[in-house]
């Protein structure tokens, strides 16, 4: 099969890609295309675009995101192919990790490229009304000066080098502070709001600041704390689990102190 890049005048050419469910596919597909660390793919039969994908990496790790294959052409190979395809630029640009999470119809596909399971994400939708709580005195918009402990506690728990991603959007940031250290960050541009936060304590505040408004949450099931917040607050778990895995070497992640993801594409 043959691989282009995907362009912005191919964006109008996705739409019927759409998968039910899912956010608006062009935008992302749009931010894949503006940044150089994104490596958007598609497949084109018959006259039109019938798969796509994406690789995002940050130095020696590396995302496949967006996996998505024409409902008309699926069981042809076309999402192995995607798959072999963007791990073969991952493997050109050093990649060490390879990380995805995986919807249950793409589970198959990935588990037979080599990926294992490694956890899960449980989804969340409020059914009750929000209790309400005050915004804690400890959460102060971005300093500059917290700017390189952010970047630092988004590598510890994270496990990767995404400063190239988080550069965009550090500044509109919240933090916790506790005795003028940090302590948690809230980014509420990036993707569905990403929260880390090295205590407990931290997150919860920060989660109360986010779900004061959102409706909907995401958070990995080894975080025991938030998922019991949630459900003390209104939320309900659905039937939807993500299932994040990996293939190559693994990296140390910390789950438990993810508050809230970025999305599906990044973890």
């Amino acid at each position: 099969m043959k691989f282009e890049t995907i362009a912005l005048n191919d964006l109008d050419g996705i739409k019927h890609l759409q998968p039910p469910g899912w956010p608006d596919i062009v935008p992302v597909f749009e931010f894949y295309v503006k940044k150089d660390f994104c490596y958007p793919i598609k497949i084109k039969l018959d006259g039109k675009i019938v798969g796509i994908g994406t690789a995002v990496i940050f130095h020696k790790t590396g995302w496949l995101a967006h996996i998505i294959v024409d409902k008309d052409y699926r069981n042809r190979g076309i999402g192995s192919a995607i798959v072999n395809e963007l791990l073969r630029i991952t493997k050109s640009e050093s990649v060490e990790t390879n990380l995805l999470i995986a919807t249950e119809l793409g589970f198959p596909v990935y588990k037979k490229a080599g990926f294992e399971i490694i956890s899960e994400y449980y989804h969340f939708k409020r059914e009750k009304p929000w209790n309400g709580y005050a915004v804690s005195p400890n959460i102060s918009n971005f300093r500059n000066d917290y700017y390189s402990m952010i970047i630092e506690m988004d590598n510890n728990i994270s496990g990767e080098e995404r400063e190239i991603l988080l550069k965009e959007y550090a500044h509109d940031s919240l933090i916790y502070l506790e005795n003028n250290i940090l302590k948690g960050f809230y980014i509420p541009k990036l993707g569905g709001g990403l929260i880390f936060a090295d205590t407990n304590h931290a997150g919860l505040e920060l989660m109360k600041l986010k779900y004061s408004k959102a409706d909907t949450a995401v958070l990995p099931s080894d975080n025991f704390s938030g998922i019991s917040f949630l459900k003390e607050n209104g939320f309900v778990q659905t039937s939807t689990i993500g299932i994040r895995m990996v293939l190559g070497k693994n990296i140390n992640w910390k789950p438990e102190k993810v508050y809230s993801r970025i999305a599906g594409n990044l973890g």
